[in-house]
C-alpha cells in the first residue's frame, strides 16, 4: 500500500478558501500553509472543493458511491417477514410443552440438524465477518473465522455430540447440574449468558448495518430493528420455530453465498490487486512492472523507469492512474500467513492472535449453548454426531470461499481504488512515505461491493443470505439466554435465598418465564452491539465473535471434558476450575500490553505504528531532484514511530491451560476421597434435572429405545 504523493507543485494551481486542519500539530500545518500557498508568512491553507489528501498528497478525494437501489432493501425486508411468519406459524407445535419449546421434542432428524447447527456457524460473523477483515487485511485474518468454527462442529461430533444427546438435558447447564451440583450450574449459566450476549449483538451489529446501508437508517436504528424483528418469532416458537426458519434460512442463504463467491471468484477479471499503473513522475520498481505499463525513462534519474505520462495521461479528462499502493502488486493469498510473521511485508501480520482466534474458536464453541441444544434435540445419538460432521463440513464450503472475496473487494475499494481514503497525517518509515501513508478502509465496503459490482439479483441474493444466516444465529441466542436464565438459574434461587420459594418456578410457568426473561437480554445485546459495531480494529462483528467464546473458553470447556471423560467428575475440581480459569483472564486482561493492534512487538519496521506526518519532502518513488527525496534520518525528518505491542491471544491461550492444571490436580487429589464432604442435598453436589437418568451418557452402547423406556418408566 504505498500510497502516493503527487508533485508538489501541483499544490500550487489549487484551492483558496476553505480553510483545512488537516494536521495535528499547527506547525506542521503552517509548514504545509506555506508550500501551498507559496507565501512564507501563511499558517492556513484552503481545501475548498477538495479534501486534505488531495491538497496535501496529491491523491484524489474518495469517489461516493452511488447510494444502492430501493429495490435490494424492499428484497431483504420481504425475506425477514417471510422468516418471522414462519417462526410464528410453530407456536401451534410446541403445545405449552417445555420439551418441545427447548429442545424441539427431541424430534429433529439429520437433515434438519445439519442445517441448523450449520445456520449457527455460518452467520454474519463467519460470513460478514470473514469478507470485512480479509478485505481490511489479508485472507487468513478473515478465514480463521469460519475454520475455527467449523472445526468446533468436528471437534464436538469426535468428543461430545453423542453424550449431550444421550444425557436427555434441556439445557447445557443440565449436563454440569448433573455431576456437579447447583452452585457450578449457576455459574456456568452466568458464564454461557454472558458470551451469548457478545454472539447475539455480534450478528445484531452484522444484520444492522445491511440495513442500516440499505434503508439509509442510522445503525442503531438498524440494530434496534433487526433485535426486535428476531426477537418476535423466537419467543413465540421456540426451538421449533428455531429449527425450521434456521433450514429455511440455510437453504436460501448458503445458496445464496456461495453463488456469489464462486461466481465473483470465477468472473471478475482481477482477484486481486495489480501492481500499480502510478501517476505522473511514479519511479516502477522493478523491470517488470516497467514493460507492463510501457514505462519511459525517468527525467531525473534516467537508470529508473518510470510512469508513461504520454500514454497514460495526455488530458486532465483521459488519465489512467492509481495511487502507487501495490508496487509489486497484491494477492489473493499468501502461502505462509500462518507461519511466518513478515509474510505481508512491508505490513504486519497477526500470526499470533490468528492461531489464537483458531484456537479460541474451535474449543470454545463446544460450550456453545447453541449448538449443544440442536444436539440435545436430535432424534437420536446418532444424529447428533453426524449431524455435527457434516455442519462442520458446510461452514467450510460455505464460510472459506468468502475470505477469497477480500482481495476482490480490495480491487474495487482497497488503496489503489479511486474510492480509497487515506489519513493525511500519518507517515510509516517501512512505506516510505513520510504523510499520507494509513489506508482508510471502507467499513460498508462489502455491501457496495454487492451492490454495485455484481449483478444485482445475485449481491440481493446474497445480502438475503447474509441476513438469513445472522438471523439463525441471533434467534438462537435469544433462546439459549432465555432458556437457560429461567431454568437453571430462577428455578434455583430458592436454594441460594431461604425466603424465596423453591417452586416459584414450575412447569406450567416454565415457557412464559422464559419468554419474558429474553427481553432484557435482547435489549442488553442490542445496547452491546452499538456501542462496539465500529470502535475495534477487527470490527463489532469478528471482535464479538472471539470474545463470546473467549469467556466460556476460559470457564466452561475444561469441566465440560471432565463431565465425560473422567470417573468421577469431582464438583470441587469443576468450581475452582471455573474460578481459576476466569479470574486468570481477567487479570491478564488488563496486565497484558495491549494497544488494539492485535501484533505482537516482533522485530523489523514493519511491526512499528504508524507516526504523524514527518516530512515535506518526496518518498523515493518520485521522480525528483534527490535532495528533494525523504531521508528519515535527518533530524526534523523522521517519523515517530512506537513499536506495536498488543498481546492479545496469548490471554485466550493461557486462562483455559490453567483451567486445565486446576482442575486436574483437584481431580487427583480426591482419586480416593473427597478433600471436602458435602452435604448430600447440598448445593455441591450433583442431582437429576427434569428427564434426565442416571449413568445414562456413561454407558456408550446404550441403545435410544432403552433410553426411550427408562423415560416412559420416568414420567
Amino acid at each position: 500500500m504505498n500510497y502516493a504523493i503527487v508533485p508538489i507543485i501541483l499544490y500550487l494551481t489549487l484551492f483558496k478558501s476553505a480553510i483545512a486542519q488537516c494536521f495535528q500539530d499547527p506547525n506542521t500545518n503552517a509548514e504545509w500553509a506555506q508550500i501551498i500557498n507559496g507565501d512564507s508568512t501563511s499558517t492556513e491553507f484552503s481545501i475548498e472543493g477538495t479534501c486534505c489528501q488531495e491538497a496535501v498528497c496529491g491523491l484524489k478525494c474518495a469517489q461516493e458511491t452511488p447510494p444502492p437501489a430501493k429495490e435490494y432493501g424492499k428484497a431483504v425486508i420481504a425475506s425477514i417477514l417471510f422468516f418471522v411468519s414462519v417462526g410464528f406459524v410453530s407456536i401451534f407445535v410446541i403445545k405449552g410443552k417445555s420439551e418441545n419449546y427447548f429442545v424441539a421434542g427431541r424430534s429433529l432428524p439429520l437433515w434438519v440438524i445439519t442445517a441448523t447447527l450449520a445456520s449457527q456457524a455460518i452467520d454474519s460473523n463467519a460470513l460478514l465477518g470473514c469478507v470485512t477483515l480479509s478485505y481490511k487485511y489479508h485472507f487468513w485474518d478473515g478465514a480463521v473465522l469460519p475454520i475455527g468454527l467449523g472445526c468446533s462442529l468436528i471437534l464436538n461430533s469426535v468428543f461430545l455430540a453423542k453424550h449431550i444427546n444421550l444425557d436427555r438435558a434441556l439445557t447445557l447447564p443440565d449436563v454440569f447440574a448433573k455431576r456437579y451440583g447447583k452452585l457450578v450450574e449457576a455459574m456456568v449459566s452466568l458464564c454461557s449468558i454472558t458470551s451469548f450476549l457478545c454472539l447475539l449483538a455480534g450478528n445484531l451489529v452484522g444484520m444492522g448495518s445491511i440495513l442500516a446501508y440499505l434503508l439509509t437508517m442510522t445503525p442503531t436504528g438498524a440494530i434496534w430493528m433487526s433485535a426486535v424483528l428476531v426477537f418476535a418469532y423466537t419467543v413465540a416458537g421456540g426451538l421449533y420455530s428455531v429449527a425450521y426458519t434456521d433450514v429455511l434460512q440455510a437453504a436460501v442463504g448458503w445458496l445464496g453465498c456461495m453463488i456469489l463467491a464462486f461466481y465473483s471468484i470465477k468472473n471478475e477479471k482481477l482477484k486481486a490487486p495489480p501492481p500499480s499503473i502510478g501517476f505522473p513522475s511514479y519511479i516502477y520498481p522493478d523491470e517488470t512492472t516497467c514493460e507492463m505499463y510501457d514505462g519511459v525513462p525517468c527525467e531525473y534519474d534516467v537508470s529508473a523507469c518510470c510512469y508513461n505520462t504520454e500514454k497514460w495521461c495526455p488530458s486532465d479528462d483521459q488519465c489512467f492512474y492509481d495511487n502507487g499502493a501495490y508496487p509489486f502488486g497484491d494477492q489473493r493469498h499468501f502461502h505462509d500467513q500462518m507461519t511466518s510473521a513478515y509474510s505481508l511485508s512491508p505490513f504486519p501480520n497477526a500470526l499470533v492472535f490468528n492461531w489464537a482466534t483458531i484456537f479460541v474458536l474451535s474449543f470454545g464453541n463446544l460450550a456453545a449453548l447453541d449448538f449443544q441444544a440442536r444436539c440435545m434435540a436430535s432424534k437420536t445419538a446418532k444424529v447428533a454426531t453426524i449431524g455435527c460432521l457434516l455442519a462442520g463440513c458446510l461452514t467450510f464450503m460455505v464460510g472459506v470461499p468468502f475470505a477469497y472475496l477480500g482481495s476482490i473487494t480490495r480491487v474495487h475499494y482497497g488503496p489503489d481504488s479511486a474510492r480509497a481514503s487515506f489519513e493525511t497525517d500519518s507517515c510509516h518509515i517501512a512505506l516510505g512515505q513520510p504523510t499520507c501513508s494509513m489506508w482508510l478502509p471502507d467499513k460498508d465496503a462489502f455491501v457496495k461491493y454487492l451492490t454495485n459490482e455484481v449483478p444485482a439479483f445475485i449481491g440481493g441474493w446474497c445480502l438475503i443470505g447474509i441476513v438469513a444466516s445472522s438471523m439463525s444465529t441471533c434467534d438462537g441466542a435469544i433462546l439459549a439466554m432465555g432458556t437457560v436464565f429461567s431454568h437453571n438459574i430462577l428455578r434455583n434461587v430458592g436454594y441460594f435465598l431461604p425466603y424465596v420459594s423453591k417452586d416459584f418456578i414450575e412447569e406450567e410457568n416454565l415457557i412464559t418465564v422464559a419468554r419474558i426473561i429474553s427481553v432484557p437480554f435482547t435489549m442488553a445485546s442490542a445496547v452491546i452491539a452499538t456501542l462496539y459495531r465500529s470502535n475495534h480494529s477487527l470490527g463489532a462483528t469478528g471482535y464479538l465473535l472471539i470474545v463470546a467464546f473467549d469467556i466460556v473458553l476460559a470457564s466452561v470447556v475444561v469441566p465440560l471434558f471432565g463431565c465425560f471423560y473422567t470417573r468421577k467428575p469431582s464438583p470441587l475440581a469443576a468450581f475452582c476450575s471455573i474460578l481459576t480459569g476466569i479470574s486468570a483472564r481477567v487479570i491478564l486482561e488488563f496486565t497484558l500490553p495491549k494497544d488494539g493492534n492485535l501484533l505482537m512487538p516482533f522485530d523489523g519496521n514493519e511491526f512499528l505504528n504508524y507516526g504523524a506526518a514527518a516530512s515535506t519532502a518526496f518518498p523515493a518513488f518520485f521522480d525528483v531532484p534527490a535532495e528533494q527525496h525523504w531521508d528519515p534520518s535527518v533530524d526534523g525528518e523522521q517519523c515517530e514511530q512506537s513499536r506495536c505491542n498488543d498481546w492479545t491471544g496469548v490471554d485466550s491461550l493461557a486462562a483455559p491451560i490453567v483451567a486445565l492444571l486446576v482442575f486436574v490436580l483437584i481431580q487427583w487429589l480426591e482419586r480416593d476421597k473427597p478433600i471436602f464432604n458435602f452435604a448430600n442435598d447440598g448445593i455441591m453436589v450433583g442431582y437429576l434435572k427434569d428427564g434426565q437418568i442416571e449413568n445414562v451418557s456413561e454407558k456408550d452402547d446404550v441403545r435410544m429405545d432403552e433410553v426411550e423406556n427408562a423415560m416412559d418408566d420416568v414420567r
